[in-house]
């Protein structure tokens, strides 16, 4: 924001909901990294959030549901359904665990979509970025504050290092999502993001040494391509 020319205040409203968004969606994945795989979890929060977008918009703005779409929703559930009933072996995903993941994705759609329009009424998308960021930081420190009292920051104080990796990692994806989606459609640019999940299942093998099943493997496969063919309908 030092940097950048400053964003409109036309965006501000945008930055402040989407603070409150992300508020949500960091309790509501917590929640479910607590009690739930990574691999598991992970691709529940984002393959249903592309659904959940079109379900809204069927509904409630009753746009056309085209063939693709429809192939879309049924490969994008199937994959859902494979990872959490046939790809845990032993692994449990209970319903208040399934509950937080689907949560999470609603938050995703949800602020996608405000960032989406807020990085263009903005005028900077980048200095964009950093107001959202500021205000996430804000919203989810005082949240900690209050809910586990001014201790929480010692509890957490040894874990700087890897705190640190992922903000950077963090606001550098999110940064680069909402520079794109002033340039491109956001539908699209949700859709490539999607891809992630495949990327988080290879990385929960390889680094967390989480066993990953066929079903898990083949199912975040139906839940990116699912997601692709809904954004592209």
């Amino acid at each position: 924001m030092l940097v950048f020319p400053a964003p409109s205040l036309a965006s501000l409203p945008y930055a402040l909901a989407s603070g409150v968004l992300h508020l949500g969606y960091n309790l509501f994945l917590a929640r479910s990294y607590r009690s739930g795989d990574l691999s598991q979890v992970y691709p529940i929060a984002r393959g249903a959030a592309p659904l959940l977008t079109l379900a809204v918009t069927w509904t409630f703005m009753h746009e056309d549901l085209t063939l693709m779409g429809g192939i879309g929703v049924a490969v994008l559930v199937a994959g859902i359904w494979m990872i959490s009933l046939l790809g845990h072996r032993g692994m449990r995903l209970d319903g208040l665990t399934l509950f937080f993941a689907i949560g999470t994705s609603v938050f995703i759609a949800a602020y996608t979509i405000v960032d989406g329009m807020g990085g263009r009424a903005s005028g900077q998308p980048s200095s964009y970025a950093g107001m959202v960021f500021v205000f996430d930081a804000i919203f989810l420190a005082a949240t900690a504050i209050g809910m586990r009292g001014p201790g929480i920051v010692r509890e957490v104080a040894p874990y700087w290092k890897t705190g640190v990796v992922g903000a950077t990692l963090s606001v550098g994806a999110y940064w680069i999502a909402i520079w794109a989606m002033t340039k491109a459609p956001i539908a699209s640019v949700a859709a490539l993001r999607e891809t992630s999940i495949l990327i988080v299942m290879l990385l929960s093998m390889r680094v967390l040494k989480e066993t990953v099943s066929l079903p898990r493997l083949a199912g975040a496969a139906l839940i990116v391509v699912g997601a692709v063919l809904i954004r592209l309908a």
